[in-house]
């Protein structure tokens, strides 16, 4: 049992957002930069917090949490969120708003033609998920992809939030950043960018390389990528974390120092230097400068009425979600508790295990899921949705019972006028899904399309079983060639 003292974690938490507002009001003014800095402290005036979107669409997320409770985030949830309440187009933001307005769930939303999907969006709204996950990076992730392959699919920036995410639900329970490090990668796949741009940080202040050398090499590695990249910016996280050798305002100004996405970079740092050590981590100084309030610019505030104002209402309303959250999520092994902090359960070894990480990030891209009830239905593309007019488009339905019996189900398509589909008319679903003998049950299917094809057209396929009185309406969204 790890025993979390409520105190503890209310600091922390708070010190994860006053560090988040640091560093993106210090890093703000140079985002962008493609040559290294020499920034020493605020650029900014003393009591003025910059608006930062890093924030921002965090607030959202502690809406859909509040609205929906823990049981009920999943991207399809966010995906409706981010129309509603996220007005700004930016890059990845607006491919993947444009995306799901085409009908195109996620993770298809985040990478039907994205070519901004390695980017930052993701991994610096990750602090949320963290905060109601402490000490339990395996449930923080789940939050993470759900909400990252929204604008960002299954790709790299998809990972660098499950890194991010890790680490800080680690960070509320461990201290050393090399341990951190360890249980992030452990989270992610080990041969994507990444998973290599971390390393090859941690691997330069082994060999006692300057941060600058370090920096540089970062550069060199990812030049095929270019500037705003989720592998590169996390990296310059890493460094300056590491070269900052928990000094808070060294590793926010070395962060910051290598450019890029330097809001991104300095506010990560300074929310997971806030989790580490707690508003004890963060100077006073600099605690003054910034202030309590919390400024947005990408948020429809007007409709999300009710949003914290304030670091300090944030962290109460994150406070009275994380036992609901830990709950919802059979974190048992996580008390929080009035009593002293007892932090001598906490396996380093359970915490790197790779086992639930596998199984989130091996789903295929080009799918997405829909739930009713008894059954989960995957519906899985070989690539691209497209078709041509009588064109053809095969295509998978992966069914998972979640209910305690074997069932039969039908499938029954309903389509425009011209169309077919060529497949089986049911399946068999084998028993209850925990049972790891029982996997889900796989259906091939090839849509036939009309004379006909408009740019997008939905068709539904109802999946019903005898017995059952929920049926399954699963879309399944096909573009135009």
């Amino acid at each position: 049992m790890i025993k979390i003292n409520k105190s503890v974690l209310r600091d922390k938490i708070y010190a994860c957002w006053i560090g988040k507002n640091i560093g993106g009001t210090m890093g703000g003014p140079f985002e962008g930069t493609t040559e290294i800095q020499s920034i020493e402290g605020f650029t900014t005036p003393e009591g003025k917090v910059l608006p930062n979107d890093d924030l921002d669409l965090q607030l959202i997320w502690l809406k859909a949490l509040e609205d929906k409770g823990a049981y009920g985030i999943n991207s399809q949830l966010l995906g409706e969120y981010w129309l509603n309440y996220i007005p700004p187009s930016w890059n990845e933001y607006g491919i993947g708003k444009s995306n799901l307005m085409l009908g195109l769930l996620p993770p298809l939303s985040g990478e039907y033609e994205n070519y901004w999907k390695n980017s930052n969006g993701a991994w610096i709204r990750s602090e949320i998920w963290a905060c109601v996950t402490p000490g339990c990076p395996d449930v923080a992730i789940r939050y993470a992809v759900e909400d990252a392959m929204v604008d960002h699919g299954m790709s790299e920036g998809t990972y660098g939030e499950m890194f991010t995410a890790a680490v800080e639900s680690a960070a509320f329970v461990v201290d050393d950043i090399f341990d951190l490090i360890k249980i992030g990668l452990s989270k992610i796949p080990q041969n994507c960018r990444v998973a290599q741009s971390v390393r090859t940080a941690v691997e330069c202040f082994h060999k006692n390389q300057t941060w600058k050398e370090a920096r540089e090499r970062i550069v060199k590695e990812n030049r095929d990528l270019g500037w705003f990249q989720a592998p590169g910016n996390i990296a310059f996280t890493i460094i300056g974390l590491l070269w900052g050798g928990g000094d808070f305002k060294k590793s926010m100004t070395i962060a910051i120092n290598c450019g890029d996405d330097t809001d991104c970079t300095g506010a990560t740092c300074g929310a997971l230097m806030g989790i580490m050590g707690g508003t004890a981590a963060i100077p006073e100084d600099w605690r003054k400068y910034i202030g309590d309030s919390i400024v947005t610019i990408a948020i429809n505030r007007g409709d999300a009425w009710g949003m914290p104002q304030t670091c300090t209402e944030l962290t109460n309303r994150v406070m009275a979600l994380t036992p609901q959250v830990l709950y919802a999520n059979k974190a048992f092994n996580v008390s929080l508790t009035d009593e002293e902090q007892d932090l001598t359960g906490v396996d380093l070894g359970e915490l790197c295990d790779s086992a639930a990480a596998k199984r989130i990030y091996s789903r295929p891209a080009w799918s997405y899921e829909i739930d009713f009830i008894h059954a989960k239905a995957t519906v899985v593309f070989e690539g691209e949705p497209r078709i041509s007019p009588n064109g053809q488009l095969p295509v998978k339905l992966s069914i998972l019972s979640t209910l305690p019996e074997p069932r039969n189900v039908t499938f029954k398509w309903h389509l425009p006028e011209g169309w077919s589909v060529q497949g089986p008319g049911s399946a068999y679903l084998r028993h209850y899904y925990p049972d790891p003998q029982h996997g889900p049950t796989v259906s091939e299917f090839t849509i036939t399309a009309g004379e006909k094809v408009e740019p997008f057209t939905r068709l539904i396929v109802e999946i019903a079983a005898p017995g059952r009185p929920t049926a399954g309406l699963v879309p399944v969204t096909v573009l135009g060639a």
